[in-house]
């Protein structure tokens, strides 16, 4: 079960390759308010190794990393300010 974790956006990056996933999170994430929580839905491998890189460089939690057959779902939360 991949909804356990509330989210207020959803980004569904299905079909899109390295780096699209990480650009269009990173235009959602910016649109945010701190504290909320996107989940990302991809089918590209690479985004196991670009997810948490983008939120360890940035400083932005990731929540949550689940695989499901060829499906990859990324829980994010966007940093509280301060």
């Amino acid at each position: 079960m991949t909804d356990t974790i509330e989210h207020k956006e959803e980004l569904d990056t299905q079909g899109l390759y390295c780096p699209e996933p990480v650009m269009m999170l990173h235009g959602v994430i910016r649109k945010m308010a701190p504290g909320e929580v996107v989940k990302i839905i991809a089918t590209d491998p690479s985004t196991e190794r670009d997810v948490p890189k983008f939120c360890n460089f940035l400083g932005h939690p990731l929540i949550k990393q689940v695989v499901e057959g060829d499906l990859y779902y990324y829980w994010v939360q966007k940093k509280k300010a301060g």
